[in-house]
Parts: C-alpha cells; structure tokens; sequence
C-alpha cells in the first residue's frame, strides 16, 4: 500500500523533485489518502484538510495547487469524481509533456551548444526528442549548487550520447557566451510575466542578453498562478541553510534561496503545450484555454 503521508516528506525533503514530477506525486497521493478514508463518515472534512497539506508540500509549486484545484473544482467530495479528475490531470501532464517536446525540439539545430541550468523534466525531453531526431549539438550545464541537480542532468544526457560539458556555478557566463541558445524549466509564471526557476536563472539569462542569446522556459501552461492576478505575490521558497553549510559560524547568515524571478524582458519566448509564445501571448493564451484557472 503506498504511503500518502511519506509521499508528502518526498516532496518537502526534494527527494521528489522537478515541478511535473511533485505534481503528479501529489495527485497520488491525494488519492491515496481518499481510498484509505473512503469508508469514513467524515470523508469531506479529512479529504479537505489533505488537500492542504498536499498543496503547500512546497512553496513555490503552482502546477501542484492547480492541479490539486482542478480536482476539487465543483464537483461533489466522493471517491469516484476526485478519481475522475485525478485521471484527467495526470492525462493532461502526459500530453503536456509530449506537445512541449515536439514545439521545443524545432529550436534545436545541428551544431547547436545548448546551455541549461538545474534539472528540468521539460528541458530534458527537449533535448532526449532532437538527439532522436538525429540532431547533433551539444549541452553547457551548471552544478546547480546546493544540490546538485545539474550532476543528474549531465548524467541522462550523457548516457544518450550526447556531449555535455559540465561548469560549476560561477562559471556560467563563460559558458553562455559561446552557447547558440538557453534552455531553462519553470516552477511558476506570475501574472506580470515573471518566470521563477532555480535561483541564478535570471542572472545567467542576464547574461545571455548581454551575449545576445536567445533565452528560452520550457513549461506546462498550468504553472501560471492565477492568485497573482490579484496581487498575490508568489513565494520564494527558502531551504535549510544546512543544505549550504553545516555548522556555519555565529553570526553568518546563510540565505538559501530555491528558486528566482526573471524579468520577462529577458525571455525570448516560452514553450508550453500551447505551443511557442512571448511571456505576453502566453499569459494571453492560458487565460482563453483555460478558463478555470
């Protein structure tokens, strides 16, 4: 029997990680939790106290409320239509996943470096559909420090075959400047435009402005935040100072931001299922497609 509940610490602890991948666990493990209170005669009033332990599992997780959302969006609180909905969520992530890569793949040309930051499941599709369509570039990625999540991007790309050169943080704007293009994920898009990713995205995409490389975020559409249409401001999630150093000194602060805001000026465009649109557009589009958001 799966455990709801260690599903949940997976997530908080990032041994779950990757914004499709904590969505889809915590739709899991919503149903999960139903199935075992099924029989209980205070259903509605356990299944809605989960729904908010799922849904702030993470900070900085809107693909995750939304589609904890979508579930519960009026429909009545029983078993059957919360699996109706699960069903099409996870549908949805399926076929998100699968439109993202073919939009995303035609931004790849043979002999192309592609630089990449983090550990994006988008990206990462991306690149595993254009090397299966017999392109040849290579890949420029970051350590992505505190842990590391760049080590398990170059590992997949290289067990495909394809040639990645590996910098540490710090040594990005030496390999963006010599990138044809910059390939990020996204955790949230804002209603202003902004798009959060791993913290320094929005320095390295400064960067790549300056260098006149085109920056791309790869994305499922349900991302967008819809609380901050009206002034909500999405949080920044801050993790465990440890994660950077044990046992730091008194008096040093340590500030470990998860993630950051990147100006929409410096995006080039965003591809999502809905296919490959500026921040504007985009925004544009998900508000028409999806109505409920």
């Amino acid at each position: 029997m799966m455990d709801c509940k260690r599903i949940i610490e997976d997530i908080k602890s990032v041994k779950i990680q990757g914004a499709e991948n904590i969505a889809l666990h915590g739709v899991k493990a919503l149903i999960c939790y139903a199935k075992k209170i099924k029989e209980d005669g205070d259903f509605e009033r356990k299944i809605l106290k989960f729904k908010g332990v799922v849904e702030n599992a993470r900070p900085t997780e809107p693909l995750l409320r939304n589609c904890i959302d979508y579930i519960f969006h009026a429909i009545p609180l029983n078993l059957y239509e919360l699996e109706k909905r699960a069903e099409f969520v996870i549908k949805h992530m399926k076929s998100a996943i699968k439109k993202i890569e073919e939009y995303g793949s035609r931004k790849i040309e043979n002999g192309m470096i592609v630089f990449t930051h983090c550990h994006s499941s988008a990206v990462m599709s991306i690149l595993k559909r254009a090397w299966e369509e017999g392109k040849q570039f290579e890949v420029y990625n970051t350590e992505t420090r505190p842990l590391f999540q760049g080590r398990r991007t170059a590992k997949e790309l290289a067990e495909l075959g394809i040639k990645v050169t590996h910098f540490v943080d710090a040594a990005a704007r030496v390999a963006i400047k010599d990138a044809d293009i910059m390939l990020i994920g996204c955790d949230a898009i804002t209603a202003e435009g902004k798009v959060i990713n791993k913290i320094g995205s929005e320095m390295f995409a400064i960067i790549a402005n300056k260098y006149e490389v085109p920056v791309y975020s790869a994305t499922d559409s349900w991302k967008f935040d819809p609380k901050t249409v009206f002034g909500y401001k999405e949080p920044i999630e801050m993790r465990n100072p440890a994660e950077i150093w044990k046992n730091a000194p008194n008096n040093v602060e340590i500030r470990n931001l998860a993630f950051e805001r990147i100006d929409p000026n410096l995006i080039t465009a965003i591809i999502s299922e809905l296919g490959i649109y500026s921040v504007d557009a985009f925004i544009l589009e998900v508000k028409k497609k999806y109505r409920w958001l």
